[in-house]
């Protein structure tokens, strides 16, 4: 089975220079877990849930508020909502981001017309769940876990039928 027979094919991608706040959108709508980020036809990288998750780090959360033993009933929600303002600021400084500033590159694709086999054992050393499907150097497709997944279950499926 060919990498062509389970991908996904004309797949959602962001621009290098879209906002991150574009691509956690898209995610979002398409209910996806990552997209490849094009420069112009070429695909330059790829953009992840995790990718951008990790832009959350807020640094250390408070931990140093000590308030005396009567109001100890009121430390816990006012260290939270310190937390929470370290929280909103990193969410506004990351979504005016740039996706070229979060992507994964260089990305690791796949030729159309590869084995399946050659793309789980791509995913599987490089630890990756997806990977641009490419002819002649152009995107055509995305191929995940899950499409790999179905493509090996699929016989069995078209058997028992």
């Amino acid at each position: 089975m060919l990498v062509r027979d389970v991908m996904t094919p004309d797949p959602v991608t962001v621009r290098v220079d879209s906002p991150v706040r574009e691509a956690a959108g898209l995610l979002r709508k398409y209910h996806i877990g990552g997209l490849p980020v094009m420069e112009g036809e070429r695909v330059a990288g790829i953009v992840t849930e995790t990718d951008i998750i990790s832009l959350l780090d807020t640094g250390d959360l408070s931990s140093d508020l000590w308030l005396p033993s009567p109001l100890e009933v009121i430390e816990v929600p006012v260290r939270e909502f310190i937390n929470w303002e370290k929280t909103k600021r990193a969410l506004a400084d990351i979504s005016d981001m740039e996706v070229r500033r979060v992507m994964s590159s260089p990305v690791f694709t796949i030729d159309e017309e590869s084995d399946l086999t050659d793309a789980a054992s791509l995913m599987l050393r490089e630890r990756i769940a997806r990977l641009p499907v490419l002819r002649d150097g152009r995107l055509v497709g995305i191929v995940t876990r899950a499409d790999i997944v179905r493509g090996i279950g699929a016989p069995v499926e078209e058997e028992e039928a």
